[in-house]
């Protein structure tokens, strides 16, 4: 089998290309990148751990990311997470007349929700079934991407595209959040919101991939570790993001990062294997940090294919996918050292993810 390659669109020709720059992040590219049309996917995506021990996550699709091939789809997701550990997840799909979206920057109808922002202030305000949230996002770190945000995949026709732009690494959250009409307001917490699309599904690009985020003391982080499918040779990708009181030092493009895990394990759900332990390791020059997620417990564990409609299921069985989603809540630690000696440390609770797409395999790192 001939290894097609992974490519970080990293050079100046690159950002050339695609009309953007290396390190100043414009409002259009928070804005709709895709036409929705057949072969492309996109999501705005917003999360957040909230002052009364909630976690909320919004996501605006214009089609899930399992059927790119579908025309514009437009869902609307709320998972909602309450101190008391009730859960819920609700999805909703609407016509392609109820999506609008700007193409200067991000502003997105899916019916009467609403995704706003302008890479620093955004309102996010959603109903679906009888989870409600109107909540505000103000940017306490600069809007960030790693390189050009851009990672192709194979090359010539055969290329294919994955994007990511963090467009809210860390913010302050207000609003308020309903379930069953009962109203709780969010006096602060912290969210993050970030923005992806590509042309052709993951699942055909990418075997599997831990994703990130999360602050202790002064420091905050975005992490992803990327698995590329066998025919492009299980390439990795490191992504990593480090900031500390709201300003960025650290990340994949300036620095040298290394991932590793420990303490694999199988979820007995999912049947994927599973790390207690992900870290990265970021060095330049004297200066290391370690950022290291140590996993608590699993609070979500989705095995895509018992979610999915009986006729896609049977038509993903045929396909040879076999995905699983899992959410992870633990401890998040950053440790920096300069020239070996320990300067300083800080640790508190986090949550991170493992998106599995590939058939069951034995991680190297």
């Amino acid at each position: 089998m001939t290894v097609k390659p992974v490519y970080e669109a990293n050079a100046p020709e690159d950002y050339a290309r695609l009309g953007i720059e290396p390190r100043e992040i414009a409002q259009f590219e928070d804005g709709l990148r895709t036409e929705g049309e057949p072969g492309t996917y996109e999501w705005w995506y917003f999360d957040a751990h909230l002052d009364d021990g909630a976690k909320v996550v919004v996501v605006f699709f214009t089609k899930h990311y399992t059927t790119p091939e579908l025309p514009l789809t437009p869902m609307v997701e709320i998972n909602l997470e309450l101190p008391d550990g009730r859960s819920f997840l609700r999805q909703v799909k609407l016509s392609p007349e109820e999506f609008h979206a700007a193409k200067d920057r991000c502003d997105v109808r899916i019916g009467d929700a609403v995704f706003e922002g302008d890479l620093h202030t955004y309102r996010i305000k959603a109903e679906v079934g009888e989870l409600a949230v109107d909540l505000q996002l103000v940017g306490e770190v600069p809007a960030w991407r790693p390189g050009s945000g851009h990672l192709y995949f194979g090359e010539g026709e055969d290329r294919r595209l994955f994007a990511w732009l963090p467009s809210v690494p860390k913010g302050t959250v207000t609003g308020t959040y309903s379930v069953d009409g009962v109203r709780h307001t969010v006096t602060g917490g912290n969210g993050y919101h970030d923005h992806n699309w590509g042309d052709a599904p993951m699942s055909s690009l990418m075997h599997d991939w831990y994703w990130g985020r999360g602050e202790t003391g002064d420091y905050s982080t975005i992490t992803a570790y990327i698995t590329a499918k066998e025919q492009y040779g299980y390439a990795p990708t490191t992504y990593f993001m480090l900031a500390k009181n709201g300003e960025i030092i650290a990340d994949n493009v300036r620095s040298k990062v290394e991932f590793s895990t420990d303490g694999i394990t199988t979820d007995p759900i999912s049947g994927k294997p599973v790390a207690d332990i992900t870290r990265y390791v970021s060095t330049e020059g004297p200066e290391t940090y370690t950022t290291t997620f140590t996993r608590e417990k699993t609070t979500w564990v989705d095995p895509m294919l018992d979610s999915m409609a009986p006729d896609q299921r049977e038509a993903a069985r045929a396909a040879g996918f076999d995905g699983a989603y899992h959410r992870f809540v633990g401890n998040l630690e950053i440790t920096h050292e300069r020239d070996g000696a320990q300067v300083d440390s800080a640790a508190q609770e986090a949550l991170w993810e493992l998106m599995y797409f590939g058939r069951t395999r034995r991680p190297t790192v």
